[in-house]
């Protein structure tokens, strides 16, 4: 099993899956949403249409169409609200949710962006110990998916990893 965090445009990362960082409609977006659309082509917006709604917590799964990776898995999060609105448990379940995607689809590696920490607000240093404690968990099943990757925006992003015991 390979678990690490590093610098890295996931839009650049020739694995199995990337995960997109989604809104709930499934639409491109700004930050890390928009990259993945811009880079995967205009057929993922129409394969997104079909697919839409996705509620917080949940994911859906997409060819990577021009990506280097095979697949995207659209992971919505929570926007923040303060933190006592079910916030952690809608991340925790989007993480999860994500690996169980990929577990299905006979995935091997997938890279996760910091799922809610942009426009909806999550703290990062909060939300990077859900999204690890999240993945551990469901790694902890049986499945195919041997390589998970943190692909962090910055140095701030990649320490917040660290602080939460990732190489």
């Amino acid at each position: 099993m390979i678990l690490t965090a590093r610098i890295a445009d996931i839009t650049t990362l020739a694995l199995d899956a990337i995960v997109n960082a989604a809104n709930s409609e499934l639409a491109a977006g700004g930050g890390v949403c928009g990259a993945i659309h811009r880079a995967a082509g205009p057929e993922l917006a129409r394969a997104c249409a079909a697919l839409a709604p996705c509620p917080a917590g949940s994911a859906r799964i997409t060819p990577g169409f021009r990506l280097p990776a095979r697949f995207v898995i659209h992971a919505v999060g929570p926007v923040w609200r303060g933190g006592t609105f079910g916030e952690a448990a809608l991340l925790a379940s989007a993480y999860r949710t994500s690996i169980h995607l990929a577990r299905d689809n006979g995935l091997r590696s997938i890279a996760f962006p910091a799922i809610s920490t942009g426009i909806f607000g999550y703290p990062l240093d909060a939300a990077t110990k859900v999204a690890v404690a999240a993945v551990g968990e469901a790694l902890a099943q049986p499945g195919p998916v041997d390589e998970v990757v943190f692909a962090c925006f910055s140095e701030e992003a990649l320490a917040a990893y660290r602080t939460e015991g990732m190489d």
